[in-house]
């Protein structure tokens, strides 16, 4: 069972900077399309990033459009998200989801209805002065 684990998180003070990574041992995860998730307290899960297994197709939610990167190395087998110009509003617990794709430019920032079956523990992110 692939196990996406999460990295990175913290307090940070708004407008700073955090870079999260997602890794898992045992699994490859090249062949993955891989999504990062956030929830906020009394929030629904949403969207944030997705990056497809061949690296070439990346996806944003509109909230975060210009301040975060997604980014993936296979040779390390990490997918990492670069967090800028971090608001209140971005506090969370974020969550990176694996989903096999044969299609190498296709991800998805849905996280039900049949993608990412893998999902890993999360890690807070919180910011405040």
């Amino acid at each position: 069972q692939l196990q996406p684990v999460e990295s990175g998180g913290g307090l940070v003070q708004p407008g700073g900077s955090l870079r999260l990574s997602c890794a898992t041992s045992g699994f490859n995860l090249r062949y993955y399309a891989i999504g990062w998730f956030r929830q906020a307290p009394g929030k629904e899960r949403e969207g944030v990033s997705c990056i497809s297994s061949g690296g070439s197709t990346t996806v944003y939610a509109d909230s975060v459009k210009g301040r975060f990167t997604i980014s993936r190395d296979n040779a390390e087998n990490t997918v990492s998200l670069q967090m800028k110009g971090l608001k209140p509003d971005d506090t969370a617990v974020y969550y990176c989801a694996a989903e096999w794709s044969p299609h190498p430019d296709f991800c998805t920032l849905v996280g039900d209805k049949g993608h990412y079956p893998y999902w890993g523990q999360g890690t807070q992110v919180t910011v405040s002065s």
